[in-house]
Formats: C-alpha cells, structure tokens, sequence
C-alpha cells in the first residue's frame, strides 16, 4: 500500500480482530442489545410497541435500545469492542459491515436462519447482504430509492418539457439550465467521504469497477468516457464549484432555495422541501431518477448485522427477523416514508398507496413521490458491491476526479493513477 497507514485505520484492523477473538463476551446474559442509526426520538413510539410484542413473547430476553447518530456508529461500535460490549443487533450500511465481516467482526447468519428465510426479502437486496467469504453478514431492513426531483418553473423557463432520463442527455439539460435561468441543472458530489451517487452513476454508464481478483477494472474505454463526462460538464462551468468541496447536503439547499433544477434524493425528503421551502415546494414533481441505458436504478439500503461478541446470536437472529417481518416493516416504511425489504411488506405499502386518498396538494405529493419509488424498485439493484475497501476505492476514484475537474490533470491520466493507486492497495490486502 502507498504511504503510511492511518490510525483509523489500525484501529479498525484492531477492533475488528478483537471483535474475532473476544469470543461471546458481549451483552449482559438477561438481555439483548440493539443499536440503530439516527431514528430516535422520531421513532420512540414505534420501537416502543415493537419491543412490547417482543418482551411478551420472550420475557426471558427484553431487548435494551440504543440510537446512535450516523456519523458516531463506527466509533462508538469500536470503543464497544474493546470494553467487551458490542450490541446483538447492529443497524450498518452494507459498506461498513462488508468491513467487519473480512476481519471476523460479523457472525455468518446462515447456520442460524430458518428455512426459507431468504424468500421472505426482495432477492436483490438479500443478495447485497451476502460476502463471498463470509457468508450472510446481513439481514436487510429498509431502502431508499433515489428519484429526481425537479423544479418545474426552472424547466419552463428553460424551455423544457421534461428532464433527463439517461445520463447522456444531462450536458444538453445542463446547458440549457445554465444558459437560460442561471442556474445549475444539476450537483452530484466528489467529495470522497460524501455520498456514492458518482460511483454509481459510472456503473450506470457501464463501468466495470473491480475485476474477480478485486483489481481496478475501471481504467477502461467506458471508464476513460464516464471521467471526461464528469471532467468536461465541470470544466464546462454546467456543475456547481461546490461539487469538489461539499457533500449532498449542498444539493439539497441549493434546490431548496431555487438555484437547482434536478435534486437527486428521496421521497422521504419531500415533507423537509415542503417545511422549509414551500414555494420550491409547490413547484416540485417527483421524476424517475437519472439511469443508463439499461435503465437500472440504484437502491440504497440498510441492514441488521450480528457482532460475533453477542452471547446470543440465535435470538438475536430471532430479533433481526421480528424487526424485518412484514407486518413491522410495512408499518415503519409508512411512517419513516422507506420502501420495505420485504416481499410481503412491499405489496401492502403498495396497495396502500393505491387506496390512499390524500386531503391536501402536500400530501398528494408524497404519495405521488412513494409510488414511483414503489415502481421503481423493479428496476432497481445495490449498484455499488459492499465489498472490503470500497470506501477506500470511492476516496480514490473521487481524489483522483476532482483533481481532472480542477485542471491539474488529465481525465485519462487521472482515471490510471486512480486505478495504479487502488491495484497497490488491493495486492497489498488480497494478495
């Protein structure tokens, strides 16, 4: 690997070999501990009926509930380690759970689920929640679509009937927003810590990332055309400055205050325009999100992983399976405005909204919003591998973009050192 290696880094090696070795020292014995992401105190009311069905069924095992903010779950989920009090159920983002499972931190759930279970979830996701070596490390919970959203009176001001589908008709939308309103068309981010969406959007122009040897496929005919598009719409001054120094959150508030045509996020962020911004609000539609040309989409999703420290893994294997079941998940994707990684839940939330009558434009909006996102999720797949390291590939391929849009290199001589830098790494861990 080139250059030192961070004390992030040691710490995580670290921890996840001590999540290996310190066998079942976890949770107290007369309970279990599950740790979620950023949904308390929201979500108090919900989490508190589930975890009363729970405890009259298994009055033995109460369940203690912990929420933690995104940006903390992996510190605070190290520190648990070492103090020997790793949760039972850990809520992770795929990335970060493909990371403890190459060091052992996760248990392979597949000797504990029962029979079937894999046909209970959209077979797309289940497979995201699968690692080659390590087995089921996951079992999948929630999802997220990405749609555009799109201010309409920038379109018509522009002379647009509708925006973009595919990826290369953006620097003709781009440019007419550009021209005409003076505003941008569109922010997709390459700051390396920040959002994937860039990374998905090369393999939606047909960029092959890693190779079965887990080598840098991407310094390829489709990867040197993915990098000029990106390089040359920015060069081209058709994207935000602040795409090579703020994350999606810019993205959000440029929309919010009318400077943006396209916002690429979510239903659920609906409500949040319509509360801080409602005359952005009034002119919003909700549009199929920007694909390739097969048309798949990408689905962000969330999961349940088991730490090998947990004392009880078949009953917290039960406790993923109850909080994913179809009744629960149905019920959270109404009120969290998700879509559900159950089969079963998906068709009750999409008759729902097909029944549903909505009393105001607002939410009329939403629904409209949640059922494209519903339909879309037949086209829709985890674009971006939860593979060991990719957080590092992103960082690599991201560095390496900003410097071709900021001119201090060449397109194709950025995409090979990006790909050099991730070959040196990848022998260095594979070798």
């Amino acid at each position: 690997m080139n250059g030192p290696v961070t004390r992030r880094e040691l710490l995580l090696g670290a921890a996840a070999l001590g999540l290996a070795a310190c066998g079942r020292g976890g949770s107290r014995a007369d309970e279990l501990n599950l740790w979620t992401l950023q949904l308390a105190p929201k979500f108090n009311p919900y989490f508190d009926d589930l975890l009363t069905v729970w405890r009259q069924r298994r009055p033995q095992l109460p369940v203690r509930w912990t929420d933690l903010p995104w940006g903390s779950v992996e510190r605070k989920l190290l520190a648990a380690v070492y103090a020997r009090t790793a949760p039972d159920v850990v809520n992770l983002n795929p990335p970060f759970a493909a990371n403890l499972a190459s060091k052992g931190g996760l248990s392979d759930l597949t000797p504990l689920l029962p029979s079937g279970a894999a046909e209970r979830y959209l077979p797309s996701v289940w497979q995201a929640c699968r690692d080659p070596e390590a087995g089921q490390i996951a079992i999948p919970w929630y999802l997220t679509v990405r749609l555009s959203l799109v201010n309409r009176r920038l379109l018509e001001e522009a002379g647009l009937e509708s925006p973009p589908r595919r990826w290369d008709a953006v620097p003709e939308f781009a440019r007419r927003i550009r021209e005409r309103t003076g505003r941008y068309g569109l922010f997709v981010t390459v700051v390396p810590d920040d959002s994937a969406e860039m990374l998905e959007s090369l393999v939606q122009m047909g960029v092959v990332l890693l190779d079965g040897q887990r080598r840098a496929a991407f310094n390829s005919p489709a990867g040197r055309r993915a990098f000029r598009f990106w390089t040359d719409l920015y060069r081209q001054g058709l994207l935000p400055r602040e795409v090579v120094s703020q994350g999606q959150r810019r993205a959000i508030e440029l929309f919010q205050s009318g400077d943006l045509a396209l916002a690429a996020t979510g239903a659920e962020f609906l409500r949040s325009i319509q509360t801080n911004a409602p005359g952005v609000a009034a002119v919003t539609e909700p549009h199929p999100p920007l694909t390739g040309e097969d048309g798949t989409a990408n689905v962000a999703l969330m999961t349940l992983a088991v730490p090998r420290q947990s004392r009880h893994p078949a009953e917290a294997v039960a406790l993923a399976l109850f909080l994913t079941d179809a009744a629960n998940q149905a019920r959270f994707a109404r009120e969290a405005r998700v879509l559900p990684s159950s089969q079963e839940a998906l068709e009750q939330v999409r008759t729902a909204l097909d029944q549903e009558q909505p009393d105001t434009a607002e939410q009329a909006q939403i629904r409209t919003a949640r059922l494209l996102s519903a339909r879309i999720l037949d086209q829709a797949r985890v674009l971006v591998p939860a593979l060991p390291g990719i957080k590092r590939l992103q960082k690599i391929v991201y560095t390496q973009l900003q410097r071709a849009m900021l001119g201090q290199i060449e397109s194709d001589a950025a995409l090979a050192m990006a790909a050099d830098e991730w070959d040196r790494y990848s022998r260095s861990r594979w070798p």
